[in-house]
């Protein structure tokens, strides 16, 4: 068999597998979609849940179900996607499992912007949406400035972006301090990362941010995926590094800050996707779209475990930080092994 079939054979048959894995992945998410729409204080079968999605009237179903269970279900959706996405986008660009939102400062400056919101100016709705995205943006600019230098360093990155991660928690736990205390828990309810109070007026503009930057991020897809194999390589190859990379980060900044000021911060999601999607589907394929499916996935099967799964209920964050923590803790472990930190 020649060389070329060999090829050919294998990227169809990974690609077949790609197209099976998203497939199962797509029923789950439906599955948990129509999951949270039925389960709450009082259980609705899937006819109820149907007749009501299409405007029918029942008795006690329509409110319960149109006005708590499925702004819940749609910002857990939009958010894993979101969360998710931009995790495996930073991740990629950087070629580190630890260079997560979560890790380097974007959610850590989206959740700053948002308390100081909250506890000092009193604000809430979507001007908190607003100033977090602005502020987001702001920061990450500031650390892609400082780590570019001369030459731009990916470890150079990661390392000042965990700084003003640090720096900006401190901020936080001073506005806190210093805040009233019933404004306190308020805050600390939306610091642990929960799909408790989202209103449906919040889903319109979460869905079009959503679409639009996972849009710009799938286009540039082929293009991340060959940065993916080193700046020198990516420049010899014919692509402009320095242009995809800024839009490629400013896309996954906007999923991180508008997602993070609706929900608050969930922990791990950006973290965990992106790896995952990768053992799914292998080292090297396309996998945006269902690292996007993955972070739906994690989201919304651990808020109906911190509701209903427990004898007290937790918002999502909590779980997810369950599942996230150890993850970082062997990767950390591995990467020492390597000599990778």
């Amino acid at each position: 068999m020649k060389e070329t079939d060999i090829i050919s054979k294998g990227y169809l048959k990974r690609k077949k597998n790609s197209i099976f894995i998203t497939i199962i992945l797509l029923l789950i998410t439906i599955s948990l979609c129509f999951s949270m729409l039925m389960i709450g204080k009082e259980y609705y079968s899937l006819e109820t849940v149907i007749k009501v999605l299409l405007g029918q009237e029942i008795d006690g179903a329509n409110f319960a179900i149109s006005s708590i269970r499925l702004p819940r279900m749609l910002s857990g959706l939009l958010v894993g996607i979101s969360l998710a996405i931009a995790g495996n986008t930073f991740q990629t660009i950087l070629r580190n499992s630890l260079a997560s939102p979560d890790v380097i400062g974007i959610s850590a400056s989206s959740s700053a912007a948002a308390v100081f919101c909250i506890l000092v100016l009193n604000y809430s709705g979507a001007i908190v949406s607003i100033i977090a995205t602005i502020f987001g943006i702001l920061i990450t600019t500031l650390i892609y400035i400082i780590s570019k230098g001369n030459v731009f360093s990916n470890n150079r990155l990661i390392l000042i972006g965990i700084g003003v991660q640090t720096m900006l928690n401190a901020f936080i736990s001073y506005i806190m301090v210093n805040a009233n205390e019933y404004d306190v828990t308020k805050a600390l309810r939306w610091l642990s990362g929960s799909l408790n109070g989202v209103q449906m007026k919040s889903i319109p503009s979460l869905f079009v941010i959503t679409i639009i930057f996972t849009c710009i991020i799938l286009l540039l897809e082929n293009h991340l995926k060959v940065m993916e194999l080193g700046e020198d390589l990516s420049i010899s190859l014919g692509v402009n590094t320095n242009l995809i990379r800024i839009v490629l980060i400013i896309s996954a900044v906007f999923l991180i800050a508008f997602s993070t000021s609706v929900t608050g911060p969930i922990s791990f999601i950006a973290f965990l996707s992106g790896p995952i999607s990768k053992r799914l589907v292998g080292t090297g394929c396309k996998n945006i779209f269902i690292s996007g499916l993955i972070g739906a996935i994690l989201v919304l099967s651990s808020d109906l475990i911190g509701q209903f799964a427990l004898n007290t209920r937790y918002p999502v964050g909590v779980i997810t930080g369950v599942l996230g923590a150890p993850y970082l803790l062997i990767l950390l472990l591995k990467l020492n092994k390597k000599g990778g930190v």
